[in-house]
Formats: structure tokens, C-alpha cells, sequence
């Protein structure tokens, strides 16, 4: 017998759609019993806190594509990020409610249950009218903004250009461990910086924190388009981080970082992965009076909307970033903020660099769908080698954990 599910769209209109057939190695993605098509698995959190708000939930809402240009895509492995631990803890709340309901009709609360995870690799199940790039049974991966429902579940809805084709090099895992670091690194260097494969060959970077994911990211997309790169990081992670290709390596812990740093050749640009007291002396690192940028991944911006609200806190967020701009120019050098941002085109561009063996992915360590908050643990102490990747799905044929 044939099995059909209805899909619900924006509008009223539900399509009638026979999944019985689909096939991905001769295997089927999802379940074919109808629970699973209006609830699914997942771990969500009811409220911000601890460790202890993750909750496991075999009846979290099945993803619905509202708008004719989203692709629901069924989960293999999710990334997490030390934005996910923030998150949890209710960082950026008021903002990224405002941003899922900007006409302010939902009540309080309503983000929950909140799932979590930035980084996605999986298959699309489904596509919107409109979804063209794509088909379904594609491996594609994705970084999912934090405004929208996270990948540590079974399957997740994302804007089509989010999403882009996974390197067919990469396993699911590997492939899960790129994207959020990748984006950010990405918009920070590239949207922000002006850096580009055409203009970075013999360009001195500095990376501070090297060794975490968007450091490990930088450092190899910087060296395949033949940068000059200096990281810092702990004494027992510089043969790690050169053997990603880092030029110079200094010890923060070994005493005042700024003091080894200030004896070399200044830098054309700096991506700041640490924050805290380093944009005291980093600045000075920089080449004066040459279009030398200073970039901090590190800012008070959803601090500043939580503590203050929407609208006082992007004034006191302009006046901040706006201040620190015009005292460093003056200096002859640019100091800019840099931000996540979720974009499919320029994972197409990455996924590129990685099927030509020029950045690879950094696993630091695999954990089991049931392992979610033993994933956490590990996030939260810090001083990562690279990602943490949860493995939520094999391709099995049931909605199981």
C-alpha cells in the first residue's frame, strides 16, 4: 500500500505527496509512519539556563516549509559552537526573538522549546516551489542563523540560500564541522576585511586564538590563498595549528602575548578570536597609514540589546563601534566588528576549496544523539582543537535516537 503525507504550506495550500519511493542509496531517509511526519526527535531547551534545561523530546514539532523558497533538510550531524553554550544561557535573547517576531504578536516565551546547533550536513527531503538550485536526495550542508530552529534534531527547515551541495570529499560528520566557523570566518575576512584569493598572496595576517574553530578555519583558507599567517595559542597546540599550514606561532601562556608580537614585522590585518584586554595593544600590531584592518569577532552587540533593549542598545552599539573607528583611524589603521552570516554562495565557494584538498575539516571529538549534553560539557571547558560534531542520523529507516 502507498503511503501518503500532506505538507502544509503558507496560504492554505497542502500538497498531497508520496514518499514511498524516495531513495537515497537504496535506503530510505526518514520514516515512513505518519508520527514522524508531525513530530520528530529532538533535544530542545524549555528555558535558558544550565546544561541542565537540554531536554530529549521524541515529540518536537516536524518542520513545516512556509515560504516557497525553503528546503526541509533530514539531518546526519550537527556542529556545534561556543554560540550554542551562550545560547543556552539566554545570550542574544532579546534580539533574536525581536528577529523571529519583528510585529512583536507572539507572547513572551514563545521561542520555546528552542533547539539548538548552528552547523548542519544532511539530505534535502523536500523542496519549496520556488527551490530550483536544488532537488531532493541532495547532501548539502549548512550554517543556520540564530534566529531559526537549530540542526540537533531529526530535520530542519532553511532557507534555500543558506544551503549549499556538501563536498562530495567530506563525510556528513567532517562536513558538519565547517560551515558556522566557515561563514563567520568568511564574512569577517572577506565581507569585512576585503580579503580575497586575488589580493592576499604575501599579506601578513594575525590570528588571536588560532586553535579554535574559526581560527583553524582562517588559518587555512589564508595559506590556500598564500598569506603570510601568525597565530597565537597554548604552547600544546602549535604543532597543531602549524600543521594547518600556520607560518609563526606564539605562546599566550607564556607570559604578556603582546610582548613577542610587538618584536615582528606588523600585520596588514588581525581577526581577533579572544576579545577581553587585547584591543589595548593589538592595534598597534598594525601597518599604519596602509588600509591595515583590525576585526573583532568578539562585541558587545547582543550585550548591548539584552541589558538595554532594541532600541537603546543599538545606540549604545553605534556609539561604541563608531568611537573605537574614528580614535583608530586617526592612528592610520581601521578597526571593524565582525559577525556570523549565514550564506549559501559563499559555501559553494568553500565546498570548492575543500574537494581541492585545500581546507580540510578539524573534528575534535564525535558524540552519539543521545550524548547531547556530554557534548555540552565538553563545549563549555574551552581550549578546543577544533569542532565538537554531534551524529544525529545514519540514514536508518526509523525516527529512533
Amino acid at each position: 500500500m502507498q503511503r501518503k503525507y500532506a505538507l502544509h504550506y503558507l496560504g492554505g495550500i497542502t500538497l498531497h505527496i508520496d514518499f514511498s519511493n524516495l531513495a537515497f542509496k537504496s535506503r530510505r531517509l526518514f520514516s515512513s509512519s505518519s508520527r514522524c511526519m508531525t513530530v520528530m526527535p529532538a533535544w530542545v531547551i524549555d528555558k535558558y539556563g544550565s546544561n541542565d534545561a537540554l531536554r530529549f523530546t521524541k515529540n518536537a514539532s516536524f518542520p513545516v516549509i512556509n515560504y516557497p523558497n525553503e528546503v526541509i533538510v533530514k539531518v546526519f550531524a550537527a556542529g556545534l559552537n561556543p554560540m550554542d553554550v551562550s545560547m543556552r544561557g539566554g545570550y542574544g535573547a532579546a534580539t533574536l526573538s525581536r528577529k523571529r517576531d519583528p510585529l512583536n504578536i507572539k507572547q513572551s516565551g514563545s521561542e520555546f522549546p528552542l533547539i539548538l546547533g548552528r552547523d548542519v550536513s544532511g539530505v534535502i527531503m523536500e523542496c519549496g516551489l520556488d527551490v530550483k538550485y536544488f532537488r531532493e536526495s541532495d547532501e548539502v550542508w549548512a550554517a543556520i542563523p540564530p534566529w531559526k530552529q537549530g540542526s540537533l534534531a531529526e530535520f530542519v527547515v532553511l532557507s534555500a540560500n543558506e544551503v549549499s551541495h556538501k563536498p562530495r570529499s567530506l563525510t556528513h560528520t567532517e562536513a558538519a564541522a565547517i560551515p558556522y566557523v566557515a561563514t563567520t570566518a568568511w564574512s569577517a575576512l572577506v565581507n569585512t576585511g576585503g580579503l580575497s584569493k586575488d589580493n592576499c598572496t604575501k599579506k601578513r595576517i594575525l590570528i588571536l586564538g588560532g586553535s579554535g574553530g574559526v581560527g583553524t578555519f582562517a588559518i587555512q583558507m589564508l595559506k590556500a590563498w598564500g598569506a603570510h599567517v601568525t597565530v597565537t595559542c597554548t604552547q600544546n597546540a602549535e604543532h597543531f595549528v602549524r600543521g594547518l599550514g600556520a607560518d609563526h606561532v606564539v605562546d599566550y601562556t607564556a607570559g604578556p602575548v603582546e610582548e613577542p608580537l610587538t618584536t615582528l614585522e606588523k600585520f596588514d590585518l588581525i581577526l581577533d578570536n579572544v576579545g577581553g584586554d587585547t584591543e589595548r595593544w593589538a592595534l598597534t600590531l598594525l601597518k599604519p597609514w596602509s588600509g591595515a584592518k583590525y576585526i573583532t569577532l568578539i562585541t558587545p552587540f547582543l550585550q548591548n540589546m539584552d541589558r538595554l533593549g532594541i532600541a537603546d542598545g543599538m545606540m549604545q552599539t553605534a556609539a561604541t563601534v563608531a568611537t573605537k573607528a574614528l580614535k583608530n583611524l586617526a592612528r592610520g589603521v581601521h578597526y571593524r566588528w565582525g559577525f556570523f552570516a549565514p550564506s549559501g554562495p559563499a559555501l559553494d565557494e568553500i565546498r570548492e576549496m575543500v574537494d581541492a584538498g585545500q581546507i580540510r575539516a578539524v573534528v575534535e571529538e564525535t558524540f552519539k544523539f543521545s550524548q547531547v549534553p556530554q557534548a555540552f560539557n565538553k563545549l563549555e571547558k574551552g581550549h578546543a582543537r577544533g569542532k565538537t560534531v554531534v551524529e544525529i542520523s545514519k540514514g536508518g529507516d526509523d525516527c529512533a535516537l
